[in-house]
C-alpha cells in the first residue's frame, strides 16, 4: 500500500493549488449513442466534482493536522485522500481517453500492443474481461510497465489510482462504476465495455505511451 500521508503531506507543505473540475474538450452529448449526454453531465458535474470537493476538504484537514503534528488525524485521513484523490486522478484521465472523433492507435502504440498481447483484438478481449470482471466498483486499465517495456491489462478497485497502487503508468482507463453506465446500459456492464471502444481517443492513449517511455 502506498503512503498517502507522505505524498499528500509534501503537497501541503508546498502549498499547491486546490483541485478543480477540468473542462471537457467536447460537449456532453458528443459521445452519443455510446454514452448518453445525461450520463456524461451527471458523471462529470456531480460525481467527479464530488471527489474534488471531498479531496479539498480532506486536504485542508490534513494541513491542519500536519501543522499540529497530529499523527492520528493524518493517518485517519488517508482513506479519504486515497479515495477522493484517486477519483480525481482517474476521471481526469478518463475524459481525455474519450473522443467523438474517429482515431487509431499510432504505429508505436500498435507495436507495443502487439508485442504485449499478440494483437489489437486480443488486447481488447483481455481489457474487456478485466473490466467486466471487476467485483463491485472499480476500473479496468491499460498500463505501461517501464521495467519490461510492455503494456498490461489490470483492474483497480474503487478509485485506487493505477500508478500509485501498481507502479504501471496509466494509458487507458475504463470506468466500471455503475454511475458511468447504468442509466443507459442498466446492469449489462459487458455491453457498455464493448461499446466504449468506439469512442476511445487513441491519439491520447498514444501520447500517453510516448510520455510514459520518457
Amino acid at each position: 500500500m502506498f503512503s498517502v500521508s507522505r505524498i499528500i503531506t509534501s503537497s501541503v507543505r508546498n502549498a499547491r493549488t486546490k483541485f478543480t473540475l477540468p473542462e471537457l474538450t467536447y460537449n456532453y452529448k458528443a459521445l452519443e449513442p455510446i454514452i448518453s449526454g445525461e450520463i456524461m453531465e451527471i458523471h462529470h458535474t456531480k460525481h467527479h466534482q464530488a471527489y474534488i470537493t471531498n479531496y479539498n476538504t480532506a486536504e485542508e484537514k490534513l494541513k491542519a493536522a500536519v501543522e499540529k503534528g497530529d499523527a492520528n488525524s493524518i493517518i485517519a485521513l488517508q482513506g479519504a485522500l486515497r479515495f477522493n484523490g484517486g477519483g480525481h486522478i482517474n476521471h481526469s484521465i478518463f475524459w481525455k481517453n474519450l473522443t467523438p472523433d474517429s482515431t487509431k492507435p499510432s504505429s508505436e502504440l500498435s507495436a507495443v500492443i502487439e508485442s504485449s498481447f499478440g494483437s489489437f483484438d486480443k488486447m481488447k478481449q483481455e481489457l474487456s474481461a478485466v473490466s467486466v470482471g471487476v467485483q463491485g466498483s472499480g476500473w479496468g486499465w491499460l498500463g505501461y510497465d517501464k521495467k519490461t517495456g510492455s503494456i498490461k491489462a489490470v483492474a483497480c478497485a474503487n478509485q485506487d489510482p493505477l500508478q500509485a497502487t501498481t507502479g504501471l503508468i496509466p494509458l487507458l482507463g475504463i470506468d466500471v462504476w455503475e454511475h458511468a453506465y447504468y442509466l443507459q446500459y442498466r446492469n449489462v456492464r459487458a455491453d457498455y465495455v464493448k461499446s466504449i471502444f468506439d469512442v476511445v481517443n487513441w491519439n491520447d492513449v498514444s501520447e500517453r505511451l510516448i510520455n510514459a517511455k520518457k
